[in-house]
């Protein structure tokens, strides 16, 4: 038998031989044997660590070292010993900056060109992160880095954020080595709806009065790292800190909504120049820089302070308390995150970047609310504003509190976005001009305080992290070759306030509106929903002498204007920016058939945890609906027998002193059914849902054993979002359905014997199911 010089026979199969020769290797004497071990990815020696902090919605005025009355002390001593960023930009939404910002690709070029509750189908609106891109995470991890997400993710389908969904595009499979936080785009700070840590959900039945998802997710950051340094002092360490604030519902402890109390009396005009005189002090803006005037475009305009009503100001100006009281609390985290890092001595080596994800949010509209999903029931034409005006100023203490979830009206968003024009999702400057600021104390000397005015955005990030780590970038994953980066490094302008500009050129699409940025010159339109497409629609504006946005120059350069649409078009075709959402509502409508299932019948048991919200939502969206519940009851038997939402809607069944209970919760209007008394023995309860026309509606019935036992016509059918958590058994986990109840009983279990209980969908309400989508097709392809 023929052997090689390994002494393994030739005969052997291929594999056979080199299991054979490994085999060989660990069997033989260790003396003068070399090991093999399979190389691993080793970071380069001194390599930083690597903070990425990123605030959901804040303006580019909204922190002290770029003009706000709002004191951030920790995040004005980053900015006074490390540089200030003021042409900084992102995208206009908060799941698109986020996919370009750890991917250094664009953010249809990611997969990611809008936000992450919507499949319609298209390469660019996939709502996960592309197979062909890498994040940060991933290249870091392979080169040696710990790697670190708490907070907000927003970078996956709302589908896939269920027990049994794809987890391709979760933190942990996209290269974080640990992730605590949300995977959803915003949340109840005080009850969040579905925490997870790392691929796991958490559903605690409560949570401690002194809970605050920004105080959470601080304290798993720092528990992070702190046990990253305890196994190996040399290894650095990636954190990306995504907080869930400042996006609405604004919520902030009492103690610091009570530190702004009578700060916004003056109202929005006198704060925007206030912001203003202080930027220009700060050397933020140019001296002389105009203030855009009150934005007055149809639908996105604000009223003068001066004309609104006492009662109007007083409210209003309680909304800008609480935002005022997150934001602080943003610059409380980072504070405690910073005591850390000295204490472990890692501080002068860590790189930290701190910024928003986009402008300052109009969506509390004209008028604000305390609860944050009226505003969604008035976009879906359900809405009462006035009417909410009234009950928050009824409950005017509470606004912040855990028993509401406010958003302020955009005449603050306009006032955070000072001097720019617009909102988040305008393409215009407020919708994605953004504060940003840099430090490492040691690898930036002699810059401390300093502004850098160089066009920077979101992709840039990527490759100046590559940079600074001295990390390889891949150009495989999985074997799929990956599409270029789209950004540019910006470290040469962190050290050199006369270096060049390395991004020159920038595309923006949301929703419709469109912008291209070029060497100073910047087009962009705001698009009205169902109109055409039309390069008349085009504004020109010359951003070095008019970084305000007031004076459109398109009639005086059409060659400026057309090349700049042009290179758009360009850009819009080798991003996958298309389909352009011409606004009928298709985007968010048309979903794959595979999304059938999650409309199946399900029987849940107690025992079961909280059904994800996805799933939840599919049994009864804009549908009607039956629910079904077999228990064996006995006098004294009590407690919840099904809850479905929370505080800011959603639907519940309960039993106390042998009484049987409905509760319906839309935005915190309580409507509650008293359905008798039960007798002992085998029950059946039915809940009956009639959906009406349009789906805004439903008329529901409860019947045991057959006995109509009372009846609710016409109430608001809880939408979308405004159900942030899905179904619970026996029990009313997290933020309750009824806040009366809850006063009394807490998540009050059930006390008897509860089989199951079954939800039937039924038909989709008339004008709101399937059929309607070959009806937005139609009016889409009119304005495509």
């Amino acid at each position: 038998m023929a052997l090689d010089a390994r002494g393994i026979p030739e005969e052997l199969p291929a594999s056979s031989r080199a299991y054979a020769g490994f085999q060989g290797r660990i069997s033989r004497t260790m003396a003068g044997s070399q090991p093999w071990w399979p190389p691993r990815g080793q970071a380069a020696e001194g390599a930083p660590n690597v903070v990425v902090i990123l605030c959901d919605d804040m303006g580019y005025s909204d922190i002290g070292c770029f003009g706000s009355e709002i004191v951030t002390p920790n995040i004005d001593r980053l900015a006074a010993e490390g540089v200030r960023y003021t042409n900084f930009h992102v995208t206009p939404m908060c799941s698109p900056t986020r996919a370009a910002l750890l991917t250094g690709r664009n953010s249809h070029a990611a997969g990611i060109g809008y936000v992450a509750h919507a499949d319609p189908g298209f390469p660019g609106l996939a709502m996960e992160l592309a197979d062909d891109v890498t994040t940060v995470a991933e290249v870091l991890r392979d080169n040696g880095y710990a790697t670190f997400m708490v907070g907000k993710w927003h970078l996956c389908k709302d589908a896939d954020i269920t027990d049994t969904g794809s987890r391709k595009s979760w933190p942990l499979q996209r290269g974080f080595d640990r992730f605590y936080g949300i995977m959803d785009g915003m949340t109840d700070m005080f009850h969040p709806h579905a925490l997870y840590c790392d691929n796991t959900r958490i559903t605690p039945d409560a949570f401690p009065e002194d809970y605050y998802f920004t105080d959470d997710i601080t304290d798993r950051a720092i528990g992070m790292v702190r046990s990253a340094k305890a196994s190996d002092p040399a290894k650095p360490f990636f954190l990306y800190f995504a907080h869930g604030a400042v996006h609405a519902p604004l919520n902030a402890p009492a103690e610091d909504i009570e530190r702004h109390r009578g700060a916004y009396e003056q109202g929005w005009d006198r704060i925007r120049e206030e912001r203003l005189e202080r930027q220009q002090r700060l050397g933020i803006v140019a001296p002389g820089t105009v203030l855009a005037p009150r934005n007055s475009e149809p639908g996105d305009d604000v009223p003068a302070w001066d004309e609104l009503t006492d009662d109007q100001k007083k409210v209003f100006a309680r909304y800008m308390e609480v935002y005022a009281a997150m934001v602080q609390t943003v610059d409380t985290s980072l504070g405690r995150l910073r005591e850390t890092l000295e204490e472990l001595g890692e501080w002068d080596n860590t790189f930290v970047l701190f910024t928003s994800d986009n402008g300052a949010s109009r969506e509390g509209e004209s008028q604000g609310t305390s609860q944050y999903f009226d505003v969604l029931r008035h976009y879906h034409g359900g809405g009462d504003l006035d009417g909410a005006f009234d009950r928050d100023l009824a409950a005017f203490d509470q606004i912040g509190g855990p028993r509401s979830l406010p958003h302020y009206p955009r005449g603050w968003a306009m006032a955070s976005n000072t001097p720019f024009r617009l909102y988040k999702i305008n393409t215009h400057a407020g919708g994605h001009t953004v504060p940003a600021v840099v430090s490492w104390p040691r690898g930036l000397t002699g810059v401390a305080g300093q502004i850098r005015r160089q066009y920077v955005h979101a992709t840039d990030l990527y490759p100046t992290i590559l940079e600074i780590t001295k990390a390889d970038d891949a150009d495989h994953r999985h074997g799929v070759p990956l599409k270029p980066l789209a950004g540019h490094s910006f470290l040469g302008s962190l050290t050199d306030a006369e270096a060049p500009e390395t991004h020159r050129e920038q595309y923006f699409e949301m929703v419709g509106h469109r912008g291209y940025y070029r060497d100073g010159w910047e087009i962009v339109t705001r698009h009205a929903p169902r109109t055409r497409f039309d390069d008349g629609e085009w504004q020109l504006y010359d951003l070095r002498t008019d970084p305000t946005q007031t004076r459109d120059l398109a009639a005086d350069h059409p060659k400026i204007v057309a090349d700049l649409a042009a290179r758009w078009e360009r850009a819009a075709w080798e991003n996958q920016v298309f389909p352009l959402n011409e606004g009928s509502g298709l985007l968010r409508t048309q979903r794959p058939e595979r999304e059938d299932a999650y409309a199946r019948p399900v029987r849940l048991v107690p025992g079961t945890p909280t059904l994800e919200r996805y799933r939840s939502l599919m049994l009864v969206y804009r549908r009607s609906f039956r629910v079904l519940v077999e228990l064996d009851f006995a006098p004294g038997d009590r407690g919840v027998l099904f809850a479905h939402g929370c505080k800011s809607g959603g639907y519940s069944m309960s039993v106390d002193d042998d009484r049987l209970t409905y509760f319906h919760n839309h935005s915190g209007e309580m409507s509650e059914l008293a359905c008798g008394a039960l007798k002992p023995g085998p029950r059946q309860i039915v809940l009956e849902a009639t959906a009406l026309r349009g789906g805004l509606h439903v008329d529901v019935r409860v019947e045991v054993d057959g006995e109509e036992r009372g009846r609710l016509d016409g109430l608001p059918m809880p939408m979308g979002q405004a159900m942030f958590q899905g179904i619970d058994i026996g029990i009313d986990r997290g933020s309750p359905v009824s806040w009366r109840r809850f006063d009394a009983e807490g998540t009050f279990p059930y006390v008897g014997t509860l089989h199951a209980v079954t939800w039937t969908p039924g038909e989709h309400a008339p004008g709101a199911g399937p059929e309607t989508l070959a009806k937005l097709r139609e009016i889409g392809t009119t304005f495509e």
